[in-house]
């Protein structure tokens, strides 16, 4: 083996900018380091309670069924699709970005029937247009992306569930890029399944899918439980079996409640990983933390405006903790990307699709949410772009920042008792 194979590794310093991941918190990275410990250790299934309760206050619900996949925010999104997909059953599915098709090629992929209503990227749909496209298609199940990272918009969902109860109509949705920096309420909105990830908002590292479901939702899924032989309970099985082992909702839900009938080995790092991410979320507690990423997402917004350069898609749907910048003509935009990393160690990102090469997307979320990393992230911007030959207004950037950051900390002076974000 060569040294830089077998040496010890040594990531460069970096400030994750782009749309995530982002910089975990080192107090995340700190709980993943602790000693591991057995699956049925008490000390282990005591975590695991912890970790249920703690994100039933995450996504503001009741549902006895909140817990973790192991695996990234696509695991999380593929259990929930395919657990609640009846091979044949028909999915509606509105596409506002590259993660909408994520979610028709899943449930393609779980045999169902895909019908699709489709906007221009840099949009979202209305309750009324979501409605008639139920009417229209008659579902079984509706599956909506929240915020959407490849066109930064945020869909409104308060009045989705309502519609989809009254027509009888299974509500999932995927807040992966929008939990903990937007508004979200499992149980006032009525959703019966929604799935994340940490690696944004939550501050921590990729590797763990937190998920909630409704009593609804359960039903569904129990209706389809089977038990692998090798741990036969000596109950019969259900319906169409579920079509993934891994992904089997019915039996991880059997692994995390009372009776740990075995599935799998828990991802102990992870779980302590999103432990941490949920404990530290709400000891900040839950609007204080959507307050911080508007806050900082406002100073970013403000900042690349300032520096002369246009945003992309509207503006009063953007998700607080991320923007979408056009990349000015003549300017290339990966010869940018790659100088902010090169010279400053930034990293910002591009987007997918239509929109690949066209904008950049900058991320102010997690614990990157925060004043220092929005002023020197608009500040080398706007040096990469002057040294490229970009028309950009001196100090615009950073200015326009400090003005939201100066009118922030005003207000917040003259209501006493309230900390400053």
């Amino acid at each position: 083996m060569s040294s830089m194979s077998s040496s010890q590794i040594n990531p460069p310093p970096r400030l994750l900018m782009g749309p995530g991941p982002i910089n975990a918190d080192p107090r995340v990275l700190r709980a993943m380091s602790a000693q591991l410990v057995g699956q049925y250790d008490p000390a282990m299934t005591g975590y695991m309670n912890e970790v249920m309760e703690l994100y039933r206050g995450v996504f503001k619900t009741s549902n006895e069924a909140t817990f973790l996949v192991d695996g990234t925010s696509r695991a999380g999104i593929e259990a929930a699709l395919i657990s609640l997909i009846e091979p044949g059953a028909k999915v509606l599915v509105p596409i506002f970005g590259r993660f909408g098709h994520l979610l028709k090629e899943i449930a393609v992929r779980a045999g169902a029937e895909v019908a699709v209503r489709e906007k221009t990227w840099g949009q979202v749909f209305t309750p009324e247009e979501i409605e008639q496209a139920i009417i229209e298609e008659r579902p079984a199940l509706l599956a909506l992306v929240q915020g959407d990272t490849s066109t930064t918009m945020n869909q409104p969902l308060e009045d989705i569930g309502e519609i989809c109860q009254r027509h009888g109509v299974l509500f999932y949705t995927d807040v992966t890029a929008s939990l903990a920096g937007n508004e979200f309420s499992a149980d006032e909105w009525k959703i019966d399944a929604v799935t994340a990830g940490l690696q944004k908002c939550l501050g921590g590292p990729s590797g763990s899918a937190p998920i909630s479901l409704s009593d609804r939702a359960v039903d569904a899924i129990r209706s389809r439980r089977h038990v692998e032989a090798g741990i036969a309970d000596g109950t019969a099985g259900r319906g169409t079996r579920i079509a993934s082992n891994y992904f089997d909702l019915a039996m991880i839900m059997d692994y995390w409640a009372p009776q740990r009938l075995n599935h799998h080995t828990e991802a102990t790092s992870m779980l302590y990983g999103a432990r941490e991410c949920a404990r530290l979320l709400l000891d900040e507690g839950l609007d204080a933390a959507v307050a911080r990423h508007e806050l900082h997402g406002r100073a970013m917004l403000a900042g690349v405006q300032g520096l002369g350069l246009e945003v992309f898609g509207d503006i009063t749907h953007k998700m607080n903790n991320v923007v979408a910048v056009d990349i000015p003509a003549g300017v290339d935009g990966d010869a940018v990307r790659s100088a902010m990393l090169a010279d400053y160690g930034i990293e910002i990102g591009t987007s997918f699709g239509p929109l690949h090469g066209k904008v950049w997307r900058i991320g102010t979320m997690g614990y990157n949410a925060r004043k220092d990393a929005v002023m020197i992230t608009l500040a080398a911007l706007e040096q990469v772009l002057r040294a490229g030959g970009a028309e950009v207004r001196p100090g615009g950037g950073t200015g326009a920042a400090a003005e939201i950051y100066q009118d922030h900390a005003g207000s917040q002076a003259q209501q006493p008792g309230e900390v400053p974000a």
